[in-house]
């Protein structure tokens, strides 16, 4: 669904319209709206500064305060909170495609103009995507195994552990005796973590955590927001 500007202008303010269009869920037309009235204000910048003569110390001041705001916006990605609105339904639904829907292409990604329009692409695309991020983090997590052979022996013995426990939990019927049952759980686990903390799993999952939530951060906030099918309203007779 496209937009003008606001075409309600005479009668609802911008705060107000731009109130309704996330209640209402158009969150890629408020993001293009931010998009586009930085693009108006880069280009009345320059158009300034052609008709008017401005001494080097004037150009180098303006590249400076243009270049602090873009890392002011790139540390403020890791001061937000991604999951805030993720919900356990996010994973439920299809995965987008990783083409069409990911990736997308060139025209898909653009540099935030504003710490506000950031955090409303993270925020959205992490709820969008939470399957795929949720699907790099295994293929990263598997990389960092297959990088540190004693971490997968690590993980896979711990598994072993748990699965002989189980079956000879069923054998001598251990579900009669809940006192001995809960005992050898708590050793189980004992021996679980000593496992995985020497045999350095923990530090492979540190790496695969890591580099899945920098990509995430990334990718979600330069990934514009794409418009989304709206439900069907039903009109009452």
């Amino acid at each position: 669904m496209v937009f003008s500007s606001n075409p309600l202008s005479l009668s609802v303010p911008d705060p107000t319209f731009e109130s309704w269009l996330r209640d209402s869920g158009y969150l890629d037309v408020i993001d293009d709206r931010q998009s586009a009235a930085a693009a108006a204000t880069t280009t009345h910048s320059k158009d300034t500064d052609s008709t008017t003569t401005i001494p080097m110390t004037g150009f180098l001041y303006s590249y400076l305060v243009s270049l602090f705001a873009n890392l002011w916006i790139m540390l403020s990605l890791f001061t937000l909170n991604p999951f805030s609105k993720l919900t356990t339904n996010d994973f439920g639904g299809e995965t987008p495609s990783w083409t069409k829907g990911f990736f997308g292409d060139c025209g898909s990604y653009s540099f935030p103009a504003s710490s506000s329009q950031a955090r409303l692409r993270v925020h959205e695309n992490v709820k969008r995507y939470a399957r795929n991020y949720a699907s790099l983090f295994i293929l990263f997590f598997a990389c960092s195994l297959y990088q540190l052979p004693v971490a997968l022996v690590g993980l896979v013995s711990s598994l072993a552990l748990w699965d002989f426990f189980r079956f000879f939990s069923d054998k001598w019927g251990l579900d009669r005796f809940p006192i001995t049952q809960q005992i050898l759980i708590r050793f189980a686990q004992i021996a679980t973590a000593v496992i995985l903390l020497w045999l350095n799993v923990q530090m492979a999952l540190s790496c695969a955590l890591g580099v899945s939530y920098i990509v995430m951060i990334l990718h979600a906030a330069f990934r514009k927001l794409t418009p989304v099918k709206q439900p069907s309203r039903v009109r009452v007779k």
